[in-house]
């Protein structure tokens, strides 16, 4: 059974209200739902000083808020936007310095979520050792084998407990429970942070979990600490079954924020003075692509 619940908040602005300047945020990747209306609102609200945690990497929700200078620091696999090429904003802040880059691996970042989930200070990993990682990442560490008679190295990888996991989810229900489908790592995510907030893109009747189909791709109320509607609310990225990822629209960013004139351009338009809606997703970026 799901834990208790609270009302939908009044929207994704409610949302990025919640977060405070300095938060451990960790986001999914371009492919896996990520809240991009909560992202925009971060934006319109200035925050400043943010930690991005890519599970594993990041993509274009980290490339607006690095733009926006709301970050002070990023722990990814990689940060790109796919098709569409590098992250311009992200890049250029790297190279310049502007933000801290801690490099990680997709295994390694998921181990350290883990080690949160099952209440331990670090976990085992393997396949990084002998790596260039380990020359900047002094926090992990190379152990022998307790159980090994012979010589066996592992790495030592300590858990990360974020204080925010943020995303979005096809579903909320009655119950306070949100429905990821087979994206997993969004559960991983919301069972090691501190506090977990969804926005979803429509309400169901009831409770999921009593629904044997639908049970396997819920997140439990336990672990959400607040929703907000948000019809489209990960578009210009996709939501499986319901909408794709606006390629067209992402060209258009991507060329728009190669320059920093162009990016502030972007936001004016995208962000401070936009309203995500069916008709405007569709149509105004695919006729500027």
């Amino acid at each position: 059974m799901s834990g208790p619940s609270s009302p939908p908040l009044a929207g994704p602005a409610a949302l990025a209200a919640l977060v405070p300047d300095g938060a451990l945020l960790a986001l999914p990747p371009d492919y896996s739902m990520p809240a991009m209306a909560v992202v925009r609102e971060l934006v319109r609200k200035k925050s400043r000083d943010l930690r991005l945690l890519g599970v594993p990497v990041l993509g274009l929700c980290a490339d607006l808020l690095i733009g926006a200078g709301c970050v002070a620091e990023v722990e990814s696999s990689a940060v790109s936007l796919g098709e569409a090429g590098l992250a311009p904003r992200f890049t250029e802040a790297a190279e310049k310095g502007e933000i801290v880059v801690r490099d990680a691996t997709c295994p390694a970042v998921h181990t350290a979520l883990q080690a949160t989930e099952k209440g331990v200070p670090f976990m085992p990993l393997r396949g990084v050792l002998g790596s260039d990682l380990m020359k900047v990442r002094a926090d992990w560490r190379e152990s022998a084998n307790p159980f090994s008679p012979e010589n066996d190295p592992i790495l030592l990888v300590p858990a990360i407990a974020p204080d925010i996991a943020l995303f979005h989810a096809r579903w909320a229900d009655e119950a306070g429970n949100v429905w990821v489908g087979r994206r997993r790592e969004l559960a991983t995510i919301a069972h090691a942070a501190k506090r977990t907030f969804v926005t979803f893109e429509e309400s169901r009747p009831g409770d999921m979990l009593e629904d044997e189909l639908l049970a396997p791709g819920v997140i439990c109320a336990t672990y959400v600490t607040a929703v907000a509607r948000a019809q489209r609310g990960a578009w210009p990225l996709g939501m499986p079954g319901v909408y794709d990822i606006d390629d067209a629209h992402l060209a258009v960013y991507a060329k728009a924020a190669k320059t920093r004139e162009g990016f502030q351009r972007y936001i004016e338009e995208f962000v401070d003075a936009f309203v995500c809606t069916p008709e405007k997703s569709s149509s105004r970026a695919s006729s500027r692509a």
